[in-house]
């Protein structure tokens, strides 16, 4: 017997995505308020056992889950609207250029004005350790001052309601209760292995991970902190699955309550209609026949 599938998912647009180990599960609510479960075959190429060792496997995930969701939420929003092919599959340059420049934004945020901003208070701000440590705290700020924008759009906070409905639905799969709206309804919106989490931990552990690089020249640190970006999602991914783990033990839960207080902005109270869309993708990836892997 293997171990129990830790499911996951994501939000998309009026619809959550689900995965298991083999496949992906999309429900959407069209037009006419019908509810389309849609399973996707996933890429085997994260699953190599290469890809599968600690530390790498955190960047394999971080990349698969970009290719797979940028997929789910290009379907979700063609059939959102009523267009009966689902849109047109995304080529293979056009998913590279879409990640391309979802990674390129990520850099210039969180990297590149971080970096900058630290490096041209060098002169009131001295030494490696207080210069990390500052570029550390605006590279959180910057964080939570980017969700905090985007949690004020309007068509975002309904993306985050089904983002609570995803986080409601696995919670109670993972109770053993039946799946049902008014048994999803009971649970809690914040999961300790949500990807707002994730990213939260990915932020800190670069805070310490950079510590240890040279500061100078400006080319030099910009450089280091992409070369190290592996490395620190690396060490994101096992520390997020490591407390996820042990939450039973009051030495580990503390790890998970500031990736909590963030996913109070990044999640919304779910209607009973969208409880109702996040068990249907749950159930799709469940009939797959995915429970043990």
């Amino acid at each position: 017997m293997g171990k129990p599938v830790q499911y996951g998912g994501q939000a998309v647009i009026e619809g959550v995505m689900m995965r298991g180990p083999r496949e992906s599960a999309i429900a959407v609510r069209l037009p006419n308020d019908e509810i389309e479960v849609t399973n996707v075959k996933l890429n085997t190429w994260a699953t190599k056992p290469v890809f599968k060792l600690p530390l790498i496997r955190g960047f394999v995930a971080l990349i698969d889950s970009l290719i797979v969701g940028t997929r789910a939420l290009t379907f979700s929003a063609n059939r959102s609207i009523g267009d009966d092919e689902g849109g047109e599959e995304l080529g293979f340059w056009e998913m590279a250029l879409t990640i391309g420049f979802a990674f390129g934004l990520g850099l210039v945020l969180f990297v590149g004005l971080p970096t900058g901003m630290a490096h041209l208070l060098k002169g009131k701000v001295t030494g490696d350790v207080w210069q990390n440590l500052l570029e550390g705290a605006i590279r959180l700020v910057v964080f939570f001052l980017y969700i905090l924008i985007i949690s004020r759009l309007k068509d975002i906070q309904r993306v985050f309601q089904y983002h609570g409905a995803e986080h409601k639905a696995i919670f109670n799969h993972e109770s053993g209760q039946e799946l049902t709206v008014a048994n999803a309804r009971s649970f809690p919106r914040l999961h300790p292995r949500c990807g707002t989490s994730f990213l939260l931990i990915v932020v800190v552990v670069s805070i310490f991970v950079f510590a240890f690089v040279g500061l100078y020249p400006l080319w030099w640190r910009l450089l280091s902190r992409v070369l190290l970006m592996p490395f620190v999602a690396g060490i994101a991914y096992e520390v997020l699955k490591f407390s996820s783990r042990h939450l039973e033990s009051p030495w580990f839960r503390w790890l998970i309550v500031p990736g909590l207080l963030l996913q109070k902005l990044t999640t919304r109270e779910p209607d009973d209609a969208q409880l109702e869309v996040a068990l249907a993708a749950l159930k799709g990836v469940l009939d797959s026949g995915q429970e043990l892997t």
